[in-house]
């Protein structure tokens, strides 16, 4: 970021931190975040929210809420995406539980809007394959498949406050759909990222994501005929859906970049609170050479990590390790113009891993 930016007084800083931390207090115990535990798992919706769509973040298994930058931050922390230079495209695609025929499709694009302020968009798109359609009747199914859609569209706006503190707000638009049944709804993020030291190698974050109304299906495919024994005539009777909420989760994170004369080594911590599954511990680095290669791996723990599916203490079908690279080709070094590949591996329990590959153009 230059220098020129327009720093805000220390008043106006000061009365921004009081005003988001008092927000957080507020909000924070109303969400029952610090609840997180097995006990609630399975009971939210749209949990793919929680899944890390893009190949380069993935990598770092979530561990960089504080040092995310571009439009990969629309997933990690909004407030990230203040740090693009210019223009961002990226493209992903995941197989997810390798072996489950899961795939998840991921485009985005970030672009700066004035010498502060960023505007961002992205679309993520689930799918499970063909499922047979099973009936009472026909359990064996043999009469067709159904291919369920998981898509969210986001918009994100972030701003440059000082030439230390970036914050910023996202919008996103969930649904779930099969062929008669769907369910909408719309979740917000928001995160702040701190950056200082004399070489701005130190860096802190938070963000709280997947703040939303409840959810609820509904469609044809809830409708039944039925026929009042003694009379000819049928109706038909629609059965009512519980509501859910979303996977809300609060993350807090701090990286320190270790600078060398032509490399850099970054160590990054984060502490995830989730308000329907285990908290977690995150872990991680990422070693750069020149900015041409870059190679990263994290460390998730969380109760249960390590036990078997079988003990009942593990809920998460992830191992905690993820590990990833970026190789990257310069277009314009004045610029600071980039193409990179990214590739990432996250493992697993009774699959293959999931693997994430990657395309990305900074101009």
């Amino acid at each position: 970021m230059k220098k020129n930016i327009k720093t805000l007084g220390m008043k106006n800083i000061t009365r921004y931190l009081i005003a988001i931390v008092f927000t957080g207090l507020i909000t924070i115990p109303s969400l029952d975040l610090t609840a997180g535990n097995r006990d609630r798992s399975g009971q939210s919706g749209a949990s793919e929210l929680l899944i890390n769509p893009w190949a380069r973040s993935s990598g770092w298994g979530g561990v960089n809420t504080a040092s995310v930058r571009g439009l990969e931050a629309m997933f990690g922390n909004v407030a990230g995406v203040a740090l693009t230079g210019k223009t961002e495209l990226v493209f992903s695609q995941t197989q997810w539980l390798k072996g489950s025929d899961v795939t998840i499709s991921a485009f985005g694009f970030t672009q700066r809007v004035s010498e502060t302020g960023v505007f961002g968009v992205s679309i993520t798109s689930m799918s499970m394959g063909k499922i047979p359609i099973t009936t009472t009747e026909l359990p064996e199914g043999g009469v067709g498949t159904y291919s369920p859609s998981l898509m969210n569209v986001a918009l994100a706006y972030s701003k440059a406050f000082s030439n230390s503190i970036y914050g910023g707000l996202l919008m996103r638009v969930v649904n779930e759909s099969i062929a008669d049944i769907s369910a909408g709804g719309v979740s917000l993020d928001a995160g702040i990222q701190y950056i200082t030291g004399e070489e701005e190698n130190i860096k802190f974050g938070i963000t709280l994501r997947n703040i939303g109304p409840r959810m609820t299906f509904s469609g044809d495919g809830f409708a039944t005929k039925v026929t009042i024994p003694g009379q000819e005539s049928s109706f038909t009777l629609t059965q009512r859906q519980a509501e859910f909420e979303l996977p809300t989760c609060l993350s807090i994170g701090a990286s320190y970049d270790f600078l060398f004369d032509r490399s850099r080594f970054t160590m990054a911590g984060n502490f995830q609170s989730n308000a329907f599954s285990n908290d977690q511990f995150m872990a991680g680095g990422e070693f750069s050479f020149r900015d041409y290669v870059l190679l990263r791996a994290a460390y998730t723990y969380e109760e249960g990590i390590s036990d078997d599916i079988e003990s009942g203490l593990k809920i998460n079908a992830s191992k905690g390790l993820s590990a990833g690279f970026s190789v990257q080709i310069p277009m314009n070094k004045e610029k600071g113009s980039v193409i990179s590949i990214d590739y990432s591996y996250r493992s697993t329990e009774h699959f293959d891993g999931t693997h994430s590959i990657g395309a990305r153009i900074a101009l």
